[in-house]
Protein backbone atom coordinates (compact mmCIF):
# COMPACT_ATOMS: atom_id res chain seq x y z
CA UNK A 1 0.00 0.00 0.00
CA UNK A 2 0.90 3.81 -0.90
CA UNK A 3 2.20 5.16 2.30
CA UNK A 4 2.38 9.16 2.57
CA UNK A 5 5.25 10.64 5.02
CA UNK A 6 5.42 7.29 6.72
CA UNK A 7 2.88 8.24 8.61
CA UNK A 8 -0.93 8.16 7.40
CA UNK A 9 -1.99 5.18 5.36
CA UNK A 10 -3.98 5.60 2.13
CA UNK A 11 -5.57 2.59 2.37
CA UNK A 12 -5.87 -1.00 4.86
CA UNK A 13 -6.05 -4.78 4.64
CA UNK A 14 -8.77 -6.52 6.12
CA UNK A 15 -7.28 -10.09 7.39
CA UNK A 16 -10.81 -11.66 7.94
CA UNK A 17 -10.81 -15.20 8.20
CA UNK A 18 -7.07 -15.47 5.62
CA UNK A 19 -5.74 -17.66 8.68
CA UNK A 20 -8.30 -20.49 7.52
CA UNK A 21 -8.49 -20.52 4.11
CA UNK A 22 -10.02 -24.02 3.75
CA UNK A 23 -13.25 -22.83 5.58
CA UNK A 24 -13.43 -19.24 3.71
CA UNK A 25 -16.00 -20.75 1.51
CA UNK A 26 -18.24 -22.13 4.22
CA UNK A 27 -18.13 -18.79 6.17
CA UNK A 28 -19.47 -17.11 2.72
CA UNK A 29 -22.10 -19.60 2.05
CA UNK A 30 -22.99 -19.43 5.54
CA UNK A 31 -22.58 -15.48 5.90
CA UNK A 32 -24.31 -15.37 2.42
CA UNK A 33 -27.59 -17.10 3.42
CA UNK A 34 -28.00 -15.02 6.76
CA UNK A 35 -27.62 -11.97 4.70
CA UNK A 36 -30.27 -13.07 2.72
CA UNK A 37 -32.83 -13.78 5.96
CA UNK A 38 -31.56 -10.49 7.15
CA UNK A 39 -32.61 -8.42 3.70
CA UNK A 40 -36.29 -10.56 3.03
CA UNK A 41 -36.94 -10.94 7.29
CA UNK A 42 -36.76 -7.32 7.84
CA UNK A 43 -37.70 -6.04 4.59
CA UNK A 44 -41.52 -8.28 5.36
CA UNK A 45 -41.52 -6.62 8.78
CA UNK A 46 -41.35 -3.15 7.31
CA UNK A 47 -43.95 -3.64 4.56
CA UNK A 48 -45.83 -4.98 7.55
CA UNK A 49 -45.92 -2.18 9.44
CA UNK A 50 -46.72 0.49 6.56
CA UNK A 51 -49.25 -1.54 4.98
CA UNK A 52 -51.64 -3.12 7.89
CA UNK A 53 -53.53 -0.52 9.63
CA UNK A 54 -53.32 -2.90 12.49
CA UNK A 55 -49.59 -2.22 13.39
CA UNK A 56 -50.32 1.68 13.09
CA UNK A 57 -48.78 2.11 16.51
CA UNK A 58 -45.50 3.58 17.60
CA UNK A 59 -44.41 0.09 18.89
CA UNK A 60 -44.84 -1.28 15.13
CA UNK A 61 -43.09 2.07 14.33
CA UNK A 62 -40.67 1.72 15.99
CA UNK A 63 -39.92 -2.06 15.14
CA UNK A 64 -40.09 -0.68 11.42
CA UNK A 65 -37.21 2.01 12.43
CA UNK A 66 -35.37 -1.14 13.80
CA UNK A 67 -35.61 -3.42 10.87
CA UNK A 68 -34.47 -0.82 8.47
CA UNK A 69 -31.18 -0.41 10.86
CA UNK A 70 -30.62 -3.65 10.72
CA UNK A 71 -30.35 -3.72 7.33
CA UNK A 72 -28.67 -0.52 6.50
CA UNK A 73 -26.06 -1.85 9.03
CA UNK A 74 -25.30 -5.11 7.79
CA UNK A 75 -25.70 -3.79 3.93
CA UNK A 76 -22.36 -1.00 5.37
CA UNK A 77 -20.24 -4.27 5.68
CA UNK A 78 -21.27 -7.79 4.76
CA UNK A 79 -21.14 -7.06 0.84
CA UNK A 80 -17.54 -6.45 1.13
CA UNK A 81 -16.57 -9.19 3.49
CA UNK A 82 -18.56 -11.31 1.39
CA UNK A 83 -16.45 -10.17 -1.73
CA UNK A 84 -13.17 -10.25 0.43
CA UNK A 85 -13.72 -14.01 1.30
CA UNK A 86 -14.71 -15.29 -2.83
CA UNK A 87 -11.93 -13.16 -4.55
CA UNK A 88 -9.53 -12.56 -2.14
CA UNK A 89 -9.79 -8.72 -2.60
CA UNK A 90 -8.74 -7.87 1.34
CA UNK A 91 -8.03 -4.24 0.68
CA UNK A 92 -10.20 -1.08 1.10
CA UNK A 93 -9.49 2.62 0.43
CA UNK A 94 -8.95 5.01 3.65
CA UNK A 95 -12.40 6.67 2.58
CA UNK A 96 -14.25 3.24 2.77
CA UNK A 97 -12.83 2.09 6.25
CA UNK A 98 -14.08 5.94 6.82
CA UNK A 99 -17.52 5.21 5.94
CA UNK A 100 -17.86 1.49 6.70
CA UNK A 101 -16.55 2.59 10.36
CA UNK A 102 -19.49 5.44 10.37
CA UNK A 103 -22.02 3.93 9.42
CA UNK A 104 -21.23 0.48 11.84
CA UNK A 105 -20.52 3.09 14.79
CA UNK A 106 -23.85 5.50 13.95
CA UNK A 107 -26.31 2.26 13.42
CA UNK A 108 -24.75 0.49 16.65
CA UNK A 109 -25.41 3.86 18.84
CA UNK A 110 -29.22 4.88 17.07
CA UNK A 111 -30.08 0.88 17.82
CA UNK A 112 -29.21 1.07 21.75
CA UNK A 113 -31.71 4.29 21.78
CA UNK A 114 -33.85 2.81 19.81
CA UNK A 115 -34.26 -0.55 22.30
CA UNK A 116 -34.62 1.88 25.50
CA UNK A 117 -37.33 4.27 23.45
CA UNK A 118 -38.89 0.92 22.98
CA UNK A 119 -38.61 -0.10 26.00
CA UNK A 120 -40.79 3.16 27.79
CA UNK A 121 -43.20 2.90 24.68
CA UNK A 122 -44.29 -0.69 26.71
CA UNK A 123 -43.93 1.17 30.10
CA UNK A 124 -46.31 3.66 28.88
CA UNK A 125 -48.65 1.04 27.34
CA UNK A 126 -48.82 -1.15 29.80
CA UNK A 127 -48.69 1.32 33.34
CA UNK A 128 -50.57 4.25 31.61
CA UNK A 129 -52.83 2.62 29.39
CA UNK A 130 -55.30 5.69 29.28
CA UNK A 131 -52.75 8.50 28.96
CA UNK A 132 -50.56 6.25 25.96
CA UNK A 133 -52.40 8.01 23.17
CA UNK A 134 -51.19 11.11 24.42
CA UNK A 135 -48.72 10.12 25.77
CA UNK A 136 -46.78 8.53 22.79
CA UNK A 137 -48.58 9.99 19.91
CA UNK A 138 -47.57 10.21 16.40
CA UNK A 139 -45.50 13.60 16.69
CA UNK A 140 -43.31 12.17 19.86
CA UNK A 141 -42.74 8.78 18.07
CA UNK A 142 -41.29 10.30 15.58
CA UNK A 143 -39.18 12.95 17.31
CA UNK A 144 -37.83 10.04 19.79
CA UNK A 145 -36.73 7.89 16.77
CA UNK A 146 -35.20 11.48 15.09
CA UNK A 147 -33.65 11.79 18.24
CA UNK A 148 -32.34 8.09 17.95
CA UNK A 149 -30.74 8.82 14.42
CA UNK A 150 -29.59 12.04 14.84
CA UNK A 151 -27.56 11.37 18.20
CA UNK A 152 -26.01 8.30 17.36
CA UNK A 153 -24.70 10.08 13.73
CA UNK A 154 -23.41 12.33 15.99
CA UNK A 155 -21.83 10.59 18.20
CA UNK A 156 -20.32 8.31 15.20
CA UNK A 157 -18.68 10.96 13.35
CA UNK A 158 -17.11 12.06 16.43
CA UNK A 159 -15.47 8.59 17.07
CA UNK A 160 -14.70 7.95 13.69
CA UNK A 161 -12.97 11.64 13.02
CA UNK A 162 -10.74 10.99 16.27
CA UNK A 163 -10.11 7.64 14.86
CA UNK A 164 -9.02 8.01 11.55
CA UNK A 165 -6.97 11.37 12.30
CA UNK A 166 -4.48 9.26 14.41
CA UNK A 167 -1.20 8.53 12.49
CA UNK A 168 -0.60 4.57 11.68
CA UNK A 169 3.38 4.82 11.27
CA UNK A 170 2.78 2.31 7.65
CA UNK A 171 0.61 -0.06 10.01
CA UNK A 172 -2.02 -0.93 7.62
CA UNK A 173 -3.09 -4.68 8.07
CA UNK A 174 -6.95 -4.92 10.30
CA UNK A 175 -6.93 -8.07 12.04
CA UNK A 176 -10.62 -7.90 11.34
CA UNK A 177 -13.80 -8.52 8.96
CA UNK A 178 -14.28 -4.77 9.01
CA UNK A 179 -12.87 -1.67 9.67
CA UNK A 180 -13.97 -1.95 13.41
CA UNK A 181 -12.93 1.00 15.54
CA UNK A 182 -11.06 -0.91 18.22
CA UNK A 183 -9.17 -2.96 15.69
CA UNK A 184 -8.35 0.09 13.99
CA UNK A 185 -6.82 1.93 17.42
CA UNK A 186 -4.59 -0.78 17.93
CA UNK A 187 -2.64 0.27 14.52
CA UNK A 188 -2.03 3.97 15.76
CA UNK A 189 1.54 4.80 16.92
CA UNK A 190 0.65 7.51 19.38
CA UNK A 191 -1.10 8.43 22.27
CA UNK A 192 -5.23 7.55 22.43
CA UNK A 193 -6.44 8.62 25.62
CA UNK A 194 -8.75 11.39 24.17
CA UNK A 195 -10.22 8.46 21.86
CA UNK A 196 -10.56 6.20 25.12
CA UNK A 197 -11.91 9.32 26.99
CA UNK A 198 -14.41 9.35 24.00
CA UNK A 199 -15.20 6.50 23.94
CA UNK A 200 -16.06 5.82 27.39
CA UNK A 201 -18.18 8.69 27.39
CA UNK A 202 -19.96 7.06 24.55
CA UNK A 203 -20.63 4.25 26.31
CA UNK A 204 -22.40 5.68 29.25
CA UNK A 205 -24.42 7.85 26.91
CA UNK A 206 -25.46 4.61 24.32
CA UNK A 207 -25.09 1.67 26.58
CA UNK A 208 -25.37 2.38 30.44
CA UNK A 209 -28.23 5.01 30.14
CA UNK A 210 -30.49 3.11 27.48
CA UNK A 211 -30.07 0.41 29.60
CA UNK A 212 -31.28 2.11 32.88
CA UNK A 213 -34.07 2.96 30.75
CA UNK A 214 -34.84 -0.70 29.59
CA UNK A 215 -34.35 -1.96 33.48
CA UNK A 216 -36.58 0.70 35.26
CA UNK A 217 -38.86 0.32 32.37
CA UNK A 218 -39.01 -3.20 33.11
CA UNK A 219 -39.10 -3.14 36.34
CA UNK A 220 -42.41 -1.16 36.65
CA UNK A 221 -43.82 -3.34 34.15
CA UNK A 222 -43.56 -6.52 36.22
CA UNK A 223 -44.79 -4.73 39.11
CA UNK A 224 -48.19 -3.40 37.73
CA UNK A 225 -47.99 -7.30 35.54
CA UNK A 226 -47.63 -9.07 39.03
CA UNK A 227 -50.97 -6.42 40.14
CA UNK A 228 -52.95 -7.53 37.33
CA UNK A 229 -56.24 -9.63 38.70
CA UNK A 230 -56.72 -11.11 34.92
CA UNK A 231 -54.75 -13.78 33.91
CA UNK A 232 -55.62 -13.15 30.29
CA UNK A 233 -54.02 -9.51 30.20
CA UNK A 234 -51.21 -10.91 32.33
CA UNK A 235 -50.60 -13.20 29.02
CA UNK A 236 -51.19 -10.38 26.82
CA UNK A 237 -48.87 -8.15 28.90
CA UNK A 238 -45.80 -10.37 28.73
CA UNK A 239 -45.75 -11.51 25.04
CA UNK A 240 -46.26 -7.73 23.97
CA UNK A 241 -42.90 -7.28 26.41
CA UNK A 242 -41.07 -11.01 25.67
CA UNK A 243 -39.69 -10.83 21.96
CA UNK A 244 -38.56 -6.77 22.37
CA UNK A 245 -36.91 -8.25 25.81
CA UNK A 246 -34.98 -11.06 24.30
CA UNK A 247 -33.50 -8.92 21.66
CA UNK A 248 -32.18 -6.88 24.31
CA UNK A 249 -30.60 -9.37 26.02
CA UNK A 250 -29.32 -10.58 22.58
CA UNK A 251 -27.85 -7.04 21.43
CA UNK A 252 -26.47 -6.15 25.25
CA UNK A 253 -25.08 -9.38 25.88
CA UNK A 254 -22.83 -9.25 22.42
CA UNK A 255 -22.22 -5.24 22.53
CA UNK A 256 -21.16 -4.93 26.28
CA UNK A 257 -18.61 -7.74 25.79
CA UNK A 258 -17.33 -5.92 22.58
CA UNK A 259 -17.31 -2.29 23.48
CA UNK A 260 -17.92 -1.64 27.18
CA UNK A 261 -14.18 -2.09 27.96
CA UNK A 262 -11.73 -0.39 26.20
CA UNK A 263 -8.29 -0.08 27.94
CA UNK A 264 -4.97 1.30 27.01
CA UNK A 265 -3.24 -1.81 27.77
CA UNK A 266 -5.56 -3.62 25.13
CA UNK A 267 -5.09 -1.32 22.21
CA UNK A 268 -1.90 -1.23 22.64
CA UNK A 269 -1.24 -4.64 22.87
CA UNK A 270 -0.79 -7.18 19.84
CA UNK A 271 -2.26 -6.83 16.76
CA UNK A 272 -3.85 -9.93 16.79
CA UNK A 273 -7.85 -10.54 17.87
CA UNK A 274 -8.27 -13.93 18.87
CA UNK A 275 -10.60 -16.19 16.77
CA UNK A 276 -13.23 -15.56 19.59
CA UNK A 277 -13.51 -11.97 19.65
CA UNK A 278 -14.13 -12.55 15.62
CA UNK A 279 -16.68 -14.59 16.21
CA UNK A 280 -18.65 -12.29 18.95
CA UNK A 281 -18.28 -9.21 16.10
CA UNK A 282 -19.87 -11.46 13.68
CA UNK A 283 -22.67 -12.65 16.36
CA UNK A 284 -23.48 -8.90 17.05
CA UNK A 285 -22.87 -7.70 12.93
CA UNK A 286 -24.57 -10.65 11.21
CA UNK A 287 -26.83 -13.23 13.45
CA UNK A 288 -28.03 -10.43 15.69
CA UNK A 289 -29.86 -8.57 12.68
CA UNK A 290 -31.09 -11.60 11.21
CA UNK A 291 -33.07 -12.96 14.54
CA UNK A 292 -34.68 -9.79 15.22
CA UNK A 293 -37.30 -10.59 12.80
CA UNK A 294 -37.69 -14.07 13.71
CA UNK A 295 -37.86 -13.10 16.82
CA UNK A 296 -40.71 -10.43 16.82
CA UNK A 297 -42.89 -12.86 14.24
CA UNK A 298 -42.74 -16.09 17.00
CA UNK A 299 -43.54 -14.12 19.81
CA UNK A 300 -45.67 -11.15 18.55
CA UNK A 301 -49.25 -12.90 17.28
CA UNK A 302 -49.71 -9.42 15.84
CA UNK A 303 -46.43 -9.43 13.92
CA UNK A 304 -46.70 -12.85 13.15
CA UNK A 305 -50.58 -12.13 11.55
CA UNK A 306 -49.81 -9.09 9.61
CA UNK A 307 -46.89 -11.00 7.84
CA UNK A 308 -49.08 -13.65 7.21
CA UNK A 309 -51.63 -11.99 5.66
CA UNK A 310 -49.38 -10.22 3.25
CA UNK A 311 -47.22 -13.17 2.49
CA UNK A 312 -50.81 -14.73 1.32
CA UNK A 313 -52.26 -12.05 0.16
CA UNK A 314 -52.89 -12.25 -3.79
CA UNK A 315 -51.99 -9.37 -6.22
CA UNK A 316 -54.80 -7.42 -7.72
CA UNK A 317 -55.46 -8.64 -11.28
Amino acid sequence: MEKINQTFVLGFILLGLSEYPKIEIVYFVVILSMYLVILIGNGVLITASIFDSHLHSPMYFFLGNLSFLDICYTSSSVPSTLVSLISKKRSISFSGCAVQMFLGFAMGSTECLLLGMMAFDRYVAICNPLRYPVIMSRVVSVLMASVSWLSGGINSIVQTSLAMRLPFCEKNVINHFTCEILAVLKLACTDISLNIVTMMVSNIAFLVLPLLVIFFSYMFILYTILRMNSATGRHKAFSTCSAHLTVVIIFYGTIFFMYAKPKSQELHGENKLQASDKLISLFYGVVTPMLNPIIYSLRNKDVKAAVIYLLNKKPIQ
